[in-house]
C-alpha cells in the first residue's frame, strides 16, 4: 500500500494509533500488531491501553497491577511533602509500566470521576511524551470517541488504524472517526481502513459502502481480516494471543497488512 494523500515525519517515537466503534475486535488487531511488530523486530515498543473497557493485557497475557487512571487519582491526596506532583506522576508511571518480551504496555484505566483533572492530565502527557522518547513505536489502543488522544497531546500521529466489523453501521463509524480527528486538530499521516470479522463472502453491498467510502475520505483500505475459530477459542481460554500458530489465516492476512503499512 502507498500513501499518496500525507506525509509525515515522527519527530520522537513513532506513534500509531488504533480506534473504531464497540465490539469490532479493535483490541484484538491491536494484539495482533504488536505482535508482529515484536516478531518482525520492530521494537521497542511502547503499548498503551487507552480503553476504558480496558483487556488489552489479557489478550497479551499480562498481569494489570495499576493503571494511569489510579495514579492520577492518588496524586491529589498522596504526593508526599517536598515532592513536586509531576515527579510523583513520574515515578507512578514507570511503576506502572508492565515489562514484556520485547514490548511494553501501560494502561490509562477508567475516565476521571467528579473534580477537575487537568493540571494532573497535563502533567500525565507530559509524563507520557518524555516517556515515549525511549521507544521506537508508541502504540495507542484508543476507545472510538477518541477522548484520549487529546488528552495524552498526541497531536501527531503516524499511522491511524480504523477498524470497522463486516457491517454498514461498522463502516459508517469508521469514516465519522477518521473525520474526527480533523476536528481535533490531530495532525495524522495516514488513516487505514480494516475490516475485521469478515465472512468468506463479502455482500457486495458492503463492498461498495467501503469502495465509496475510500474514494470520499482520506481513509486508506488495508484489507480484510476473517473471522477465525483459533483465534476465538484462544480469546475464550483467555490465552496470549502472542502464542497464535502463523498459520493461522487472520494471522497472516493481518501481518500481511502490517507489512504493507509499517516497512
Amino acid at each position: 500500500m502507498t500513501n499518496t494523500k500525507t506525509e509525515y515525519r515522527p519527530q520522537t517515537a513513532e506513534i500509531i494509533a488504533m480506534a473504531g466503534k464497540g465490539g469490532t475486535g479493535k483490541t484484538t488487531i491491536t494484539a495482533l500488531l504488536i505482535r508482529y511488530l515484536v516478531k518482525s523486530g520492530h521494537t521497542p515498543l511502547l503499548a498503551v491501553d487507552a480503553d476504558a473497557n480496558a483487556n488489552l493485557n489479557e489478550l497479551l497475557g499480562l498481569k494489570l497491577d495499576k493503571t494511569l487512571g489510579e495514579i492520577r487519582d492518588s496524586m491529589k491526596t498522596d504526593t508526599p511533602a517536598g515532592m513536586t506532583k509531576s515527579d510523583f506522576m513520574e515515578m507512578g508511571v514507570n511503576h506502572a509500566i508492565i515489562e514484556a518480551d520485547g514490548f511494553d504496555l501501560i494502561v490509562m484505566g477508567q475516565p476521571e470521576g467528579p473534580g477537575c483533572y487537568c493540571m494532573a492530565n497535563s502533567i500525565l502527557s507530559q509524563v507520557m511524551e518524555r516517556l515515549a522518547r525511549g521507544y521506537r513505536y508508541l502504540l495507542v489502543d484508543n476507545e472510538a470517541g477518541m477522548e484520549h488522544l487529546s488528552r495524552l497531546n498526541l497531536r501527531q500521529i503516524h499511522t491511524l488504524f480504523v477498524v470497522s466489523d463486516p457491517s454498514s453501521r461498522g463502516v459508517l463509524t469508521a469514516r465519522r472517526i477518521a473525520d474526527l480527528t480533523k476536528s481535533l486538530g490531530v495532525r495524522v499521516g495516514r488513516k487505514v481502513l480494516i475490516v475485521n470479522r469478515t465472512p468468506r463472502q463479502m455482500p457486495k453491498e458492503l463492498e461498495d459502502q467501503i469502495e465509496k467510502t475510500i474514494k470520499d475520505t482520506d481513509l486508506l483500505f488495508g484489507g480484510y481480516v476473517p473471522f477465525s475459530q483459533e483465534l476465538f477459542e484462544c480469546e475464550s481460554r483467555q490465552e496470549s494471543l502472542l502464542k497464535l500458530n502463523e498459520e493461522v489465516e487472520a494471522v497472516r492476512q493481518a501481518g500481511k497488512i502490517f507489512k504493507n503499512c509499517m516497512d
